[in-house]
């Protein structure tokens, strides 16, 4: 269940124009998360914000990232029980458990030792056969992680490896917007590796923040498919058609999401799933959830929560690409 930088969302209309003489378009670009990011705020006055934005990335490394070896997650993964978790940790880890319960435990970061023995992680691929894989799902399984009174990390097996990626990118744009809130900022837009928190309007150009959804079939150049206006919500989307391996030997293709349940590599008719919830951790999470379940419950899961809305393009029985919005995806399309 391994999560890619993928369906990289587009802005439009983002030039500054004069429409709004007492606005100030502030913008911040750079790489973070093994990724990049752009940050778009319109003030009253220039702002720098550059210092507080490399914070809140460095704490959330500290904090989440399986890539330093030192971080709190990669101790906790080496087996060091005496970690005490940071609140992110413990925000992070409350919302898995939760997603992991409303997607029958197709959302689970303790899929983390699947994905590096397939070889889509920070840690060595190893030769997968079925007995190879049967062993590894004893590890699997976020019921067998918890925190004890003193915030330290239990695990019921010390090789169970816990991989937050899937959903900590989306929760450092909710922390950057955090920051932005603090600072009293009522119109931003953050994106970081294609996902997106949007707050107000582009009171400069006089409309609402509009961004584009990339086509899940142009696998070489990128198209966009459909345009909406992003107002007061997070957007996350999750694929499959961009990033895979394939075997030398079989030429067999391996795509990057693992499914938790069979503890193979997920061949999928999904294509691509864009999320808008509240928050980009949570819309993180689901998206990456139904890359791994098949089609009827991804459906199933969406249309009794309330909470998301969701926009799937998918193959039929007939190979013919379609669509599912959902009625509040719907209304922000952009026509």
């Amino acid at each position: 269940m391994r999560k890619c930088i993928l369906i990289l969302m587009v802005f439009v209309g983002l030039i500054q124009s004069c429409k709004n003489k007492d606005a100030v378009r502030n913008q911040n670009v750079g790489g973070a998360l093994g990724t990049s990011y752009s940050i778009i705020s319109i003030t009253a006055e220039e702002m720098d914000i550059q210092q507080e934005i490399d914070s809140v990335f460095a704490v959330i490394n500290q904090s989440l990232s399986t890539y330093i070896p030192d971080s709190d997650i990669s101790r906790v993964n080496s087996g060091d029980s005496t970690v005490v978790v940071d609140a992110m940790f413990k925000e992070v880890l409350q919302l898995s458990k939760l997603i992991h319960r409303e997607t029958n435990g197709f959302f689970d970061p303790t899929v983390g030792t699947l994905v590096n023995a397939w070889g889509f992680g920070p840690e060595r691929q190893i030769t997968m056969d079925s007995l190879k894989v049967d062993s590894l799902l004893n590890y699997v399984g976020l019921n067998k992680v918890s925190l004890n009174q003193n915030d330290q990390v239990v695990k019921s097996n010390a090789n169970i490896y816990l991989d937050f990626n899937s959903i900590a990118k989306g929760y450092a744009i909710d922390r950057l917007a955090a920051m932005l809130d603090a600072k009293g900022v009522q119109n931003y837009l953050i994106e970081v590796g294609g996902e997106l928190v949007a707050k107000g309007r582009n009171v400069i150009k006089e409309k609402s923040w509009v961004v584009g959804i990339d086509d899940p079939e142009m696998k070489i150049n990128r198209s966009t498919r459909i345009l909406i206006n992003l107002n007061n919500r997070a957007l996350a989307s999750s694929g499959n058609y961009r990033k895979y391996r394939v075997d030398e030997a079989s030429g067999k293709k391996y795509v990057h999401t693992v499914n938790p349940k069979t503890g193979y590599t997920q061949l999928s008719n999904t294509l691509g799933v864009t999320i808008l919830a509240d928050n980009c951790a949570t819309a993180d999470g689901y998206a990456t959830a139904f890359m791994a379940m098949d089609l009827d419950d991804a459906f199933k899961v969406i249309n009794e929560n309330d909470r998301l809305e969701a926009y799937i393009v998918y193959i039929d029985e007939n190979g013919d690409t379609q669509e599912f919005l959902t009625a509040g995806f719907k209304a922000v399309v952009v026509e």
